[in-house]
């Protein structure tokens, strides 16, 4: 785990996890690495493998406490303010529970204008959210906001699914990020659309971000497209 401090606005640098763990399940196409639409496709399997996965922590405590805790070790002190940066921890509250608020979500391709991502409200979206062009490079990025507390083991998960068939699953790894008033920002790495007849036609999709206590702070079901040219703008 790295502990290096993170940078304010600009991108996001964890503080406490490896800045990208890619993991896809074996056996699936790499058909979209992209925000997600809609958990028709759910099923209770997926459910029960998030709830056994649940890492049980320690108590909680605020922030405060945390920065209080064992002041007399001077290594562990230094390293609670690498970990905090500037954060003013008198200012944050007494809240035990982060909050992660995601801001802004794009879909970025060379040499295109960025695909601004519209956050549904009540996370689902009735028509495809975006269109892929088939063969074409492209890569998420997000912005958000820590508030509150320290969040940590911050990560995005995506499911796609094909006329009902989970064809792609991934899920990386954000890192830690401490409170702070500017935004983080974060870009996945970039990916590149499947091609030919059997790739395009209409995805859905689940996107999640979660910390490693598996608490949701976003969840967006949705559907999207790939064709053979952009959709015109």
């Amino acid at each position: 785990m790295d502990c290096d401090k993170e940078g304010k606005g600009g991108t996001a640098t964890p503080i406490g996890e490896s800045d990208s763990e890619i993991e896809h399940e074996p056996g699936e196409k790499n058909v979209s690495r992209q925000m997600s639409e809609n958990s028709l496709y759910t099923t209770e399997d997926e459910e029960e493998d998030e709830t056994n996965n649940k890492i049980k922590l320690g108590p909680q405590c605020t922030l405060k406490e945390q920065f209080e805790k064992d002041k007399d070790d001077e290594s562990l002190r230094r390293w609670k303010e690498q970990l905090l940066g500037s954060v003013d921890i008198y200012s944050v509250g007494e809240s035990l529970d982060p909050d992660v608020k995601i801001l802004s979500l794009e879909i970025k391709s060379p040499g295109r204008s960025d695909i601004v991502l519209p956050i549904p409200e009540d996370g689902n979206l009735k028509s495809p959210w975006f269109t892929l062009k088939e063969g074409s490079k492209y890569s998420l990025k997000f912005t958000f906001q820590v508030s509150n507390n320290i969040v940590t083991g911050l990560k995005y998960t995506n499911t796609v699914w094909k006329t009902g068939i989970k064809v792609d699953s991934t899920k990386q790894m954000i890192g830690a990020f401490s409170p702070q008033s500017e935004p983080y920002a974060h870009e996945m790495p970039e990916e590149i659309t499947p091609s030919g007849m059997f790739a395009r036609g209409s995805y859905s999709a689940r996107t999640k971000f979660l910390d490693d206590d598996n608490k949701c702070y976003l969840e967006i079901n949705y559907t999207f497209d790939i064709k053979k040219e952009w959709q015109a703008t």
